[in-house]
């Protein structure tokens, strides 16, 4: 594939790995791609890596967000038309479809596709021809398929929303791409490629206080979220992004930030003794780890920069003893 641009994703978790092992099988292949996550996990990143890697790296990748097009509009955009077909068609114009002929097309948000279009499209993927608005003869077209739903469209199906036979025609082999919050474990990296990419100059590093909240976040926008986040961080940050430069949502919504309020109270309020709530902190943050592992200790130590036999001692000390704080 020389004189293609590679296409990096940015990753160290397993499960990441896992699809992108998955998407390097397939890739060769000319099967369509179903990419489902939700918005701003980077789903079009994932077709493009899927495009870069197949037999048709050097043809055209074409994308549409089917979402942002007015339903009236999407016919004349996927399939063109011709000269005169409706009003204000002064010149004839090809089809999105057409331009991607050898190549890959994307369909981002085919989850919002109205019903007249599944249709339409349905009948280009079963024939691989395509009718321009107004047009009297077919023309034969060679895409690679790759679309991207923010739903199950299963349950769409269920409900009557899309049809079923397009369905099967788009779900040849369905990828799911985790939230940013399944896999905090990333953050780090992510991280330090947008700083590199929006302060490139600048040598500019992020404190760990910031970073802590940062992986505690819950990222209801994602990887999307993230980049915006620091973007903005790298505009007004002198020598380190530290917490002063992270969103107030970031922080008092953090997890982290709960648990020390928590103890503040307990600290203020109720009397404790300072030891008594530095033993309540640490006992908070062990839970927390593990609920966010899903119970796995390995992976709960690993959050608290701590060793497993460590991590179990403090957990067992805890255990042993009644908890003064709740």
């Amino acid at each position: 594939m020389k004189g293609t641009q590679p296409i990096s994703i940015i990753t160290q978790n397993k499960l990441m790995r896992e699809i992108l092992y998955k998407l390097d099988k397939i890739a060769m292949s000319d099967s369509s791609v179903l990419l489902v996550g939700e918005t701003g996990v980077g789903k079009e990143i994932f077709a493009d890596y899927v495009h870069k890697l197949s037999s048709r790296s050097l043809n055209p990748m074409v994308k549409i967000g089917l979402s942002a097009m007015p339903s009236e509009l999407l016919s004349s955009e996927l399939f063109g038309h011709e000269k005169g077909a409706f009003t204000n068609a002064d010149n004839k114009k090809k089809g999105l479809f057409e331009v991607a002929d050898t190549g890959s097309i994307f369909l981002d948000d085919i989850d919002d596709t109205p019903m007249e279009i599944q249709s339409k499209l349905l009948r280009v993927l079963e024939s691989r021809e395509i009718m321009a608005v107004g047009g009297m003869k077919p023309k034969s077209i060679d895409i690679r398929l790759i679309c991207a739903s923010k739903v199950d469209l299963n349950e769409l199906v269920k409900r009557n929303l899309f049809r079923s036979d397009l369905y099967y025609r788009v779900n040849v082999v369905t990828v799911e791409i985790p939230p940013l919050r399944e896999r905090m474990d990333d953050i780090p990296l992510l991280v330090e490629y947008f700083i590199n990419k929006y302060a490139p100059n600048r040598k500019l590093k992020i404190t760990n206080e910031a970073l802590a909240y940062l992986t505690s976040y819950h990222w209801p926008g994602n990887v999307r979220e993230l980049r915006n986040v620091i973007q903005r961080a790298a505009l007004f940050a002198e020598k380190e992004i530290t917490i002063n430069e992270i969103p107030k949502e970031i922080v008092l919504n953090n997890p982290l930030e709960r648990v020390i309020n928590a103890c503040s109270v307990c600290f203020n309020d109720k009397g404790m003794e300072f030891t008594q709530v530095m033993e309540c902190l640490e006992y908070k943050l062990l839970n927390q780890a593990l609920e966010k592992a899903k119970g796995n200790q390995t992976n709960a130590a690993k959050l608290l920069n701590l060793s497993l036999s460590t991590f179990r001692d403090k957990l067992k000390k805890h255990k042993e003893r009644q908890q003064v704080c709740s």
